[in-house]
């Protein structure tokens, strides 16, 4: 399983620039993708060879300064429950303050690895300035400046020496389908439908599952592991409404699975948080079905799922070939139909279009629709061919392939989907120098 590290310190102490900077290597490449920049919060990285997702708490908290320390307090007990290593962030212009104080005393009373990073420091003077970050009672800390990156290479050395070793998961190679969604979004009410027996207590208190549960199933004739993304644990101080619990319960989920069920509510519409996971399973490379679930409880029109429909779509742009369907967990409403178009999804993300196939659909297309010219240069694409990775991506051969712009990208991308049917799987598209 993928280790999980989380950022956490009280506002404007440099998390976010500390992340942008432990994640760039990584990020730059995925960052040519267009529509991943949606979620500025979560990353992998790599050090040394190990890989970790990495997660910054500070872009989940919005409000006052008072909001705030309630928030922040819940992000840390979060932090402490779900990663395996947390990186605690002060500002050493400042010094300690309360809050720090405050971060501190929940993280002493922890047994997994905290480091502590005192940040902005970027001169000698402040080397000095850092020893009072002992008082805080964690031990040793790591002087960095998040700006230059000055310290951040000890930093990372520390961090993967107390990683966890992965166990290795003993995996009977069936295909993974993670249901994932916010808290009481009827989760465990889906899977215990398919089942067919109570193996999850379902009650409507967000987040009586703890931990993914994982059940093999068979259907269709086709057999596959279903995994349950644990809602929250239930603890009086974690509000269900914190947005960064659903995502942080989905990293583990999502990045090892094949497909993901998004299970949304329909009396609450797509909002926020599960636009979140959405972006996170699409970053992964994941395939993706959309369930809207609760329909029988939805007073309905001749025009309503339509509507429903529209709204998801203009809010998942531009990846919007993907399943929707409207089902109800309690009534049993086409829940074998998500199941069935799960395995269509996972089919669609291994598929292997030949070369020859390729370049016979594709190149006409490209000839009579090409990449607009650039400064009165035609760009010719002279040949395709499908890259030998686990997930759909596609490279074009051109001579200019540094004037073809997004939307042309796209273009190619649709007729990709039109062509050799990638429902539910985000396909990547490249340009390269022939």
């Amino acid at each position: 399983m993928s280790n999980i590290v989380a950022i956490v310190g009280r506002p404007n102490v440099g998390k976010s620039t500390l992340f942008n900077r432990l994640i760039q290597r990584r990020e730059a490449i995925v960052d040519a993708v267009s529509g991943v920049t949606r979620d500025r919060h979560y990353g992998r990285a790599d050090w040394n060879g190990k890989e970790f997702s990495l997660i910054d708490t500070g872009g989940y908290v919005m409000g006052s300064d008072d909001i705030f320390e309630q928030e922040i307090d819940k992000q840390v007990e979060l932090a402490i429950d779900e990663a395996d290593v947390v990186i605690f962030v002060v500002d050493v212009e400042t010094g300690i303050t309360g809050m720090d104080e405050d971060v501190a005393r929940l993280l002493r009373q922890t047994d997994k690895p905290v480091l502590l990073a005192v940040n902005k420091v970027d001169n000698s003077a402040r080397e000095n300035d850092a020893v009072e970050f002992y008082g805080l009672g964690l031990g040793d800390y790591y002087t960095i400046s998040g700006i230059n990156g000055s310290g951040t290479g000890e930093l990372l050395d520390a961090l993967v020496e107390r990683l966890p070793e992965n166990e290795t998961v003993v995996d009977d190679e069936l295909p993974r389908f993670a249901v994932v969604g916010r808290p009481n979004a009827g989760k465990s009410s889906f899977i215990n439908a398919l089942i067919g027996e109570n193996r999850y207590i379902v009650t409507d208190i967000a987040g009586t599952t703890r931990d993914s549960n994982n059940t093999k199933y068979n259907r269709f004739g086709f057999e596959f592991n279903l995994v349950d993304t644990a809602g929250i644990r239930r603890k009086a101080k974690v509000k269900e409404d914190l947005e960064f619990y659903s995502v942080m319960r989905s990293v583990r989920a999502i990045e090892h699975s094949d497909v993901c069920l998004l299970l949304i509510d329909a009396t609450r519409g797509f909002e926020g948080q599960d636009q979140s996971i959405f972006w996170l399973a699409q970053r992964n490379r994941k395939g993706i079905v959309i369930l809207v679930n609760k329909w029988d409880l939805v007073e309905k029109d001749t025009h309503t799922t339509k509507a429903f429909e529209q709204k998801i779509r203009k809010l998942i742009e531009p990846f919007t070939d993907v399943p929707i369907l409207f089902i109800s967990a309690l009534t049993k409403q086409r829940i074998y139909k998500a199941i069935e178009t799960a395995v269509e999804v996972y089919q669609n993300r291994s598929k292997r279009v030949g070369t020859s196939k390729l370049n016979e659909v594709m190149l006409p297309i490209i000839e009579k629709t090409p990449p607009p010219s650039n400064k009165g240069k035609y760009i010719k694409v002279k040949f395709c061919t499908q890259l030998p990775t686990p997930t759909p991506q596609f490279v074009f051969f051109a001579n200019l392939p540094q004037y073809i712009k997004d939307p042309y990208r796209r273009f190619v991308e649709n007729k990709l989907r039109e062509h050799f049917g990638f429902n539910g799987v985000p396909v990547e598209v490249y340009f390269r120098k022939k």
